[in-house]
């Protein structure tokens, strides 16, 4: 079992689900990424660059896009709260899978721009 494994298995289920979705969409996105963690939480690289973050909390899961993922997403995050350079996904509410996608996909083409 590798750290973000055991990071995510000590949440209960309905979040691990959530987290195990975040996380594949990240790993499933390139296969170049990098996973480890990072500032507590798993954190993805590209091309040894910051690309992407996620964590749990009690009501949430938070995203950390760097702010150009955040800023670019601006209009589709308004209608989550938000803290510095992150967006809080309700565990109230179905995981925008589709949304964290296209952030995922903007941060790729910009690391790669880089």
């Amino acid at each position: 079992m590798n750290d973000v494994d055991k990071y995510i298995s000590n949440f209960l289920e309905d979040t691990k689900t959530r987290l195990n979705e975040v996380r594949k969409i990240i790993l499933n996105s390139s296969p170049e990424i990098v996973e480890n963690m990072a500032y507590g939480m798993p954190g993805y690289k590209l091309k040894g660059k910051p690309l992407i973050y996620f964590g749990a909390f009690k009501t949430h899961v938070g995203l950390y896009a760097t702010p150009s993922g955040h800023k670019k997403f601006e209009k589709e995050f308004s209608k989550y709260k938000q803290g510095k350079g992150s967006v809080q996904f309700p565990l109230t509410e179905p995981l925008p899978s589709e949304l964290i996608k296209k952030v995922v996909t903007f941060r790729i083409k910009e690391c790669n721009e880089k």
